[in-house]
């Protein structure tokens, strides 16, 4: 099954074209979700679990898997519905996010897709706040429902989400403006929540492509948008427009010469840092750790307010 994964050097190649792979898979029924491959290290038949008394139900046990012990969790129950109900059948897939691997216990694996982020559309109006689903595409006829994994994991692990009071440094004015652009609500959250602690004002965009109607809309108005905002803190992977993209159609505007941006990610890995520079991006920060975001949010406040 590790099989599925080979080509990861030609993979690498649709990072910075809009576009991505996904791994499609199934829980208890028939209906597809889909993870992109890049967070992907490897997917396995389940292999023993040892329970952990008392923990998270959620998480069925830990796996020793390459000389480490990981969490795998039951994806089924991570979003609300019957736990798998086959689990010596089932797959794992190991997957790094926010700098931790852990592993996805899932009831089928199907393949892998080529797709454009401009075919990966927000979930439909109507959808709840508070669902899992962070994007929907179609395959072949078939709706692939993208799961929003940072929610599970934030609901998971109980991460703190707010900044050490030791770590705000009290010689900064408190003001600036900053575009958060991300389709995880999870995400915009915990950003906002650092922003709140370091009194910054922010505004909201959903995906790249809105993240740019929102720059676009602000220079039509005559806003100086490098000085009106502090910086740009947009997540890599997004439906319609990735962050990548986003960075290159920003760097095409000659009135958005100088704005900060930094690319705030769950994809991490020295591949990431490579795509950072390579897209014209000033920073690259691995979701998600309150106190090192705040510490590189006021790096550029003291740039900004011209504090050493």
């Amino acid at each position: 099954m590790t099989g599925i994964l080979s080509g990861v050097d030609q993979r690498t190649q649709l990072a910075g074209q809009n576009r991505l792979e996904l791994l499609v898979f199934t829980l208890s029924g028939g209906q597809r979700f889909g993870m992109n491959v890049f967070k992907i290290q490897e997917v396995i038949k389940r292999p023993p679990l040892t329970k952990i008394p008392g923990g998270n139900p959620v998480i069925k046990g830990v796996a020793h898997l390459r000389g480490k012990d990981i969490p795998v969790m039951d994806m089924s129950m991570a979003i609300g519905e019957e736990p798998l109900s086959d689990e010596d059948s089932s797959f794992v897939i190991v997957t790094e996010f926010n700098r931790t691997v852990q592993g996805f216990l899932v009831g089928g694996v199907d393949r892998i897709v080529n797709m454009y982020w401009k075919d990966i559309n927000p979930p439909p109006e109507g959808v709840e706040a508070g669902s899992y689903l962070t994007a929907i595409t179609e395959v072949e006829g078939h709706y692939v429902l993208i799961i929003d994994v940072e929610k599970i994991l934030s609901e998971v692990s109980g991460a703190p989400q707010r900044v050490s009071q030791h770590h705000i440094d009290k010689s900064l004015e408190q003001k600036g403006h900053v575009l958060i652009v991300d389709d995880s609500v999870v995400a915009r959250s915990q950003i906002k929540s650092v922003l709140d602690d370091l009194g910054l004002t922010y505004t909201e965009a959903v995906d790249g492509k809105d993240g740019l109607r929102v720059i676009k809309e602000w220079i039509k108005q005559g806003v100086d948008v490098p000085s009106y905002l502090t910086m740009v803190i947009s997540d890599v992977e997004m439906p319609r427009m990735d962050g990548y993209t986003l960075t290159t159609e920003i760097r095409k505007l000659p009135e958005l010469e100088g704005l900060y941006v930094m690319l705030h990610t769950s994809l991490s890995g020295v591949f990431n840092e490579t795509m950072v520079e390579k897209v014209g991006a000033d920073i690259f920060m691995a979701k998600y750790k309150p106190n090192a975001l705040a510490a590189a949010i006021q790096d550029r406040m003291r740039v900004e307010q011209k504090v050493t």
